[in-house]
């Protein structure tokens, strides 16, 4: 069928929708709603749909479009749910289920006719970890069904009159219903509205006289004092005290009015750091990085049994197997966390294992380097260009192994040099929700980290180009399809960590084991013979470099359009028309 996809943006799920409909053999275009009602209209004229599909909407459809096609509204709450910010609720009610709903277009809001629908456990994670995880699976499967049965002709929607379907409005979920009271919440109440907002739109609050939006919350279970109290911070995150406890807030956002040249969401300590310090306390601040005035407390690799605390990057070992798992904010990655990381990498080889697995946690792999970070920094070229020869280091060490297996385990999202970074490993696993965007089109960039090596080696050159100038996504069965992934892991999120470690636990026994190192090694060898990494990396970061150091090359435009979520360019996505 010829669908049109109308969305607020091309976001995680969007894409996921987009590319799971191309697999299935449909002609799918899209058009972005935050162009206006005359874009939707122009893209329905010029496409002429059997079918449109709204799977991410902040506004209403043209009443002329809905009126005369069929218009399938992917609301993310359970039948009878209605209201803009039902997931919102979900989470602040500790919902044990909820649902994705599919409904058809009508003048009154997510009050339609069902298609389809699907229920799902609520995890204990951040809004925008259940959506790009349990929503996007609950979305994915409905929209495939509801497309079948409009396809099939015979199928006669639900009606929500029909009894068992409770009809519950809920409004808007406002800023007044997320306010923490320090003084008097419990740390469960103050994490809960944390995750409820942990993406968009944050909390709004008040640090050291200045409004600002904390952007996610973790439980600390040693740090201590008074209630909103700032006590720490470690690798970019702030602990702050709590009535009972203590919770670590990894990002912050100053609010527009504040004048802060870089409103937008940024390592907590950094946006902290150009604060003043609270009255007391004497010194100049020495880094741009944190705050001078809280204590830095790291926290060890391999934290012991019973700890509860934050850390981005953690390390553990069964057997022989090593897991290093990292989890970024938006999966972006900034000099710093790939400093970090590679720090980390380079101890986990110290370690006696016969495999390492990279990755592992259910949400975001990698969307690479740090536009937010770059876009905040007083020289974003320079920045651009020490971050990415940071992910370039990362990245080397990870294809110069050669003394034991290492395996990508993507338990979501990857995008850019995110995705390079998985293809540097011997192995890529890849959970079945996941989509993949192996291409830096988009933000007017060649590209780097190795990608001229990895991507043909695996894909062939043909497809490495048309993957790298098309800038479509990529749904992982496709991926594993043109050997973008080895393996591809049908479990819902929650459950992707424990399917990866029996699999490793699997690939760590196999006798063939040592034989496979081996010939890795000869490979590598007989590799770097033909065409030095150095010369890949030397080729692609000489095109970079031209880019980043060139103040009227587009990826500036982009990048700071793209953190401060301005709409650019055309209604209709890169690569997202036929």
């Amino acid at each position: 069928m010829d669908i049109l996809l109308v969305a607020s943006a091309f976001n995680s799920l969007s894409q996921r929708v987009y590319a799971e409909l191309s697999d299935e053999g449909h002609r799918v275009d899209v058009v972005l709603a935050s162009h206006g009602p005359d874009a939707v209209r122009d893209a329905v004229r010029e496409v002429r749909p059997e079918l449109v599909v709204a799977p991410m909407l902040k506004s209403a459809l043209p009443e002329d479009v809905w009126r005369e096609h069929t218009c399938l509204i992917v609301h993310p709450g359970p039948p009878g749910d209605r209201g803009p910010s039902a997931l919102d609720w979900a989470i602040a009610e500790e919902a044990p289920r909820w649902g994705v709903t599919v409904l058809q277009a009508e003048a009154a809001m997510d009050a339609g006719d069902i298609w389809a629908d699907e229920a799902f456990p609520v995890p204990s994670a951040g809004k925008s970890d259940v959506y790009r995880g349990e929503v996007s699976d609950a979305a994915s499967a409905a929209v495939l069904l509801a497309v079948r049965r409009f396809a099939d002709g015979s199928f006669k929607p639900r009606p929500q009159s029909d009894p068992g379907i409770q009809v519950v409005w809920r409004d808007f979920f406002r800023q007044e219903q997320r306010r923490i009271d320090w003084e008097n919440d419990s740390t469960q109440a103050v994490l809960r509205k944390l995750r409820g907002a942990d993406s968009q739109p944050g909390v709004r609050d008040e640090l050291c006289g200045r409004e600002v939006f904390l952007h996610g919350g973790h439980p600390e279970d040693r740090l201590r004092g008074e209630p909103g109290e700032l006590l720490a911070t470690r690798s970019g995150a702030v602990c702050r005290a709590t009535r009972d406890g203590a919770v670590w807030i990894p990002e912050l956002r100053p609010r527009k009015s504040s004048g802060d040249p870089a409103p937008f969401r940024r390592p907590a300590a950094s946006v902290l750091a150009g604060f003043p310090a609270p009255p007391g306390f004497r010194g100049m601040p020495g880094s741009s990085d944190r705050p001078y005035w809280l204590p830095e407390i790291a926290a060890p690799l391999e934290l012991p049994p019973g700890r509860v605390t934050w850390t981005d990057i953690r390390y553990r070992q069964q057997g022989d197997i090593g897991f290093l798992s990292f989890s970024f904010p938006g999966g972006a990655m900034s000099t710093t966390h790939c400093r970090r990381l590679l720090a980390a990498y380079r101890y986990a080889l110290s370690r006696p294992t016969s495999v390492l697995v990279l990755g592992g946690s259910r949400d975001f792999f990698s969307n690479g380097i740090h536009l937010n970070v770059i876009e905040a920094s007083s020289d974003p070229a320079g920045e651009s260009w020490s971050n990415l020869n940071a992910m370039n280091d990362l990245v080397e060490a990870i294809l110069r192994t050669t003394d034991r297996l290492v395996v990508a385990a993507i338990g979501g999202n990857a995008a850019a040099g995110g995705v390079m970074l998985a293809l540097a490993a011997d192995e890529v696993w890849c959970r079945t929700g996941s989509v993949l965007n192996p291409h830096y089109r988009n933000m007017g960039l060649y590209g780097s980290e190795y990608w001229t090596y990895s991507l043909p080696r695996r894909v062939g050159a043909e497809t490495a180009e048309r993957l790298t100038t098309e800038a479509l996504p990529v749904s992982a069965a496709t991926a594993e399809r043109i050997g973008l992934v080895d393996r591809l892991v049908p479990v819902p999120a929650q459950g992707f960590r424990d399917e990866v470690e029996r699999l490793a636990a699997e690939l760590a026994g196999d006798p063939d084991l040592t034989q496979r190192i081996t010939a890795k090694t000869t490979a590598r060898h007989a590799d770097e013979l033909q065409r030095p990494l150095a010369e890949y990396r030397r080729s692609e970061l000489a095109r970079m470099r031209a880019v980043f150091f060139d103040p009227r090359a587009p990826y500036h435009a982009l990048r700071a359009a793209f953190v401060r979520k301005l709409p650019t360019g055309s209604p209709r996505p890169l690569g997202a028309t036929r």
